[in-house]
This record gives C-alpha cells, structure tokens and sequence, in this order.
C-alpha cells in the first residue's frame, strides 16, 4: 500500500493475450487492456522487443498509455531451489517500477504471451510484488494456450477420454522425460527450440517420431508446423515452438481410440 492510508491502491492485472493469433485474445483481455493506463511488458533483453505487446497492440494501441519495458532474462528457474542472482535483481527492478505505479493509485496490466498460468514470467513479477505490497488487488485473466492452439490447428485433441496428458518443458534435461514419454498417452514438450535434435533422437528410439507434430510460433503470421519432425533436425527454431505427441489416434466408428502405428 502507499504512504498515505487513504489513497487508492492500483489494481494489478496478469492478462493472458493468446500464443500469437490477436484473435484469440478473449474480449476480457482487449478490455483490461483497453482500460488500464499502464502497461508493464515482459522483454528477454534490455531494450528488446515484446511478443506479448505486439500481440496486444494489434487490437488495443499503445498510444497515450504508460508503456514500462521489463527485462526477464531468459535463464532457467528450478522451483524450490536458490535463483540465480541476475534473475533475483532483474524481478526486483521490474517490481519496483511496477509499485511505483500502483502506489500512485494506477492500475497496471501485465500483457502475457499465452495463459498466465502456464510457464509465464507474470507470476515472478507477482511475488516479487506480494513480498512488499501483499495487500496489492491482483486479477489474473486466462488466455488461450499456444498447446491448444497447436493442437486445434491440426483438429485434434490434446486428450480425450481416459487419456493422461503431460506438459513438459523440455529446456530442462530431465531424465524423467523417458518415463513419460513411455507411459503417458498425450505429452506437450514446451520451449523445445534448443533440444529439438536430442528429441527426435529419442522419439525415434521410442518409436514415437510419427506421433508428433511440432508447431513454430503458433497463431503468428510465419507459424510453420512439422508433421514430420525430422525435418527441423538442425534447424535454428524460434524460442516459441511447441510439440504436441499423441499416442492414440480417434476412431469413430467403435468410439474407441488405438494407439497410433
């Protein structure tokens, strides 16, 4: 809360603006965003660009608005573990220029690429916020995720029935990625960009390269999607790719599923 107990505190808004598509942006999020006079946008690098903005700046301008740039280095965060001191600074900065906002009564909206939810910087931001403003309002709007864009771009469904579905990212070398390659029947492999050899490697030892289908930045104008993985072997993918590996395919005319060849 500000200095003065009678003063408005400024709303915090987490909005979730899709995988890339400004149409699938929910009208809650064109709203929030339409109506909140601060934007706090998440950047890889000082100075660098944000997908999340250019997403939303297709329907809703950034004109007249407080537009505060946040840098959120791209470093892997384990959970439970001590983050890396870079990652500690730059949340903390991103924070105070956010409070300074919010103790002058302003409302402020985090644009976020896909569902804040799901493996999104907003939530860093958050905590960092609630460690000193606790009593800060905060609403958090869902936005479609870029699985489920990928997978209805291919009319199919991420799980169905009795089905077990993972969502898994793969940045992390994590020898728990087999087992679950082995066992479950629908696997999401998110931020895949960087092990996108080593994947195919192993799907190909697990006899499930022909089960998966690897979408590049989903729901944007230069989206491209491998049906056969193997030919994105060497290649230089975006950061915002996705694979969606599906074991069983639909059968209707029992209304069971096989698992696919």
């Amino acid at each position: 809360m500000s200095d003065n107990p009678s003063s408005r505190t400024g709303h915090l808004y987490l909005v979730g603006v899709g995988p890339g598509d400004p149409e699938l942006m929910t009208y809650k999020a064109v709203r929030i965003l339409r109506e909140a006079k601060v934007w706090a946008v998440p950047t890889a690098r000082k100075g660098g660009q944000s997908s999340a903005r250019q997403i939303a700046e297709q329907l809703v301008p950034a004109n007249g608005r407080t537009v505060l740039s946040l840098c959120f280095p791209m470093k892997k965060v384990y959970l439970g573990q001590e983050a890396d001191d870079q990652l500690l600074a730059a949340w903390r900065r991103s924070a105070d220029e956010v409070i300074g906002h919010l103790d002058r009564g302003e409302d402020v909206a985090f644009p976020t690429l896909g569902d804040a939810t799901l493996y999104s910087t907003a939530f860093y931001l958050l905590a960092m916020i609630q460690e000193q403003r606790p009593l800060t309002p905060v609403t958090v709007i869902p936005g479609i995720t870029a699985m489920a864009a990928c997978a209805a771009s291919q009319s199919s469904p991420l799980a169905l029935g009795d089905d077990v579905l993972a969502v898994v990212p793969a940045a992390f070398e994590d020898e728990r990625l087999r087992s679950i390659l082995t066992t479950l029947d629908a696997v999401v492999l998110m931020k895949v960009h960087r092990r996108i050899d080593a994947l195919i490697d192993l799907l190909d030892e697990l006899e499930l390269t022909g089960c998966a289908v690897l979408t590049e930045r989903s729901g944007m104008e230069d989206e491209r999607v491998y049906t056969d993985i193997r030919e994105a072997r060497g290649r230089k993918l975006h950061y915002f790719s996705t694979m969606v590996i599906r074991k069983k395919k639909v059968r209707v005319s029992n209304g069971t599923e096989q698992h696919a060849a």
